[in-house]
């Protein structure tokens, strides 16, 4: 094997493996892609060389090890989101293992690091009033202000992911009777998911600012290209922190773009959409994913809790005691 292998092993690894033997989604290529470059910038500045030319031997379990642990200390990566960059490395070492024998050892060293178990905490999703504070945040009298409130707008009434939205194309979008967008979501799974009224005509009034090309992108970046997953997520955290001003609770929550899908889950939940429908909204293989929203919201706790009283009586929710007397009581 020559030393500089590397770069024909990776674009064998996504021309070979993941197009032309897998048939990968566009979104499994993007994400693998995204780790790669992620790995390649940090082991250049580790190593001190081109990313060309690295060798693959230099890319051991140990510095894939500080890798991983680079992104979950300075890019503050999820644990989760941690392990799918992990999974995106063990499928590249799995196929280097197939076309290199050679480096069966070292890939078997890599395939072993373990994922991180992480608890699951309870979902983030925005009140009414967080969410109309959040679409009032950006600066109407401008391009990219108008493009931003159309997208928080759009984010928050169909649930698309982050993935989904950022790939939608003008074409993917249907006006008139039954107003919907069509997008690609995982698993190569193709949904529509309907336009609220108000919605559609939003969507109508940014696409006439727009050059009629079916093929551009819903919402373009600055220089009319594909707005990035990354400028996606800095615009809702740029927003929320503006959107805070006026509505103090945003402060305290973490608030992605995944909040929103969330925030639309929820929204339906407790308008008395059967959970099997928000499942197909969107876009879960089955209806355990959905259930998270179940425990989300303690006010259909309570309702459920009502039902079963005797009494058919409401509980009442514990209010703390008034803080002085509370000082006095702990004296």
């Amino acid at each position: 094997m020559k030393m500089n292998a590397f770069p024909s092993l990776l674009q064998c690894f996504f021309t070979e493996r993941l197009l032309g033997e897998l048939g990968a989604s566009p979104h499994t290529v993007a994400s693998y892609r995204d780790t790669f470059r992620l790995l390649l910038r940090f082991a250049s500045a580790r190593l001190q060389r081109e990313p060309s030319r690295i060798e693959i031997e230099a890319l051991d379990g140990v510095l894939l090890g500080e890798f991983l642990a680079y992104l979950e200390r300075d890019r503050h990566t999820s644990i989760r989101s941690r392990n799918n960059r992990l999974s995106a490395l063990r499928a590249f070492f799995r196929f280097v293992a197939i076309k290199e024998p050679a480096l069966a050892l070292q890939c078997q060293r890599i395939l072993a690091i373990p994922g991180k178990r992480h608890d699951r905490g309870p979902v983030t999703f925005l009140t009414e009033a967080e969410s109309t504070a959040l679409m009032d945040a950006p600066d109407k009298a401008t391009w990219i202000g108008r493009r931003d409130r159309t997208l928080l707008l759009v984010a928050i009434q169909t649930g698309l992911r982050n993935s989904e939205i950022t790939a939608l194309h003008r074409q993917d979008v249907a006006f008139g009777t039954g107003a919907h967008i069509r997008c690609m979501g995982k698993g190569r799974k193709s949904r529509c998911t309907p336009l609220r009224v108000d919605v559609a005509a939003s969507l109508q009034l940014w696409f006439n600012e727009q050059a009629d090309v079916p093929s551009d992108p819903v919402f373009p970046c600055l220089h009319g290209g594909t707005l990035s997953s990354d400028a996606f997520q800095r615009l809702v955290g740029r927003h929320v922190t503006t959107a805070a001003n006026s509505c103090p609770s945003l402060a305290g929550k973490n608030v992605t773009p995944h909040t929103l899908r969330h925030t639309a889950a929820m929204d339906m939940l407790r308008r008395g959409v059967d959970l099997c429908v928000i499942a197909l909204w969107l876009g879960h293989e089955s209806t355990e994913t959905t259930q998270i929203y179940i425990h989300a919201d303690m006010g259909i706790k309570e309702k459920a809790l009502a039902h079963a009283d005797p009494n058919g009586s409401v509980p009442g929710r514990y209010h703390p005691p008034d803080p002085l007397l509370l000082f006095l009581e702990e004296l």
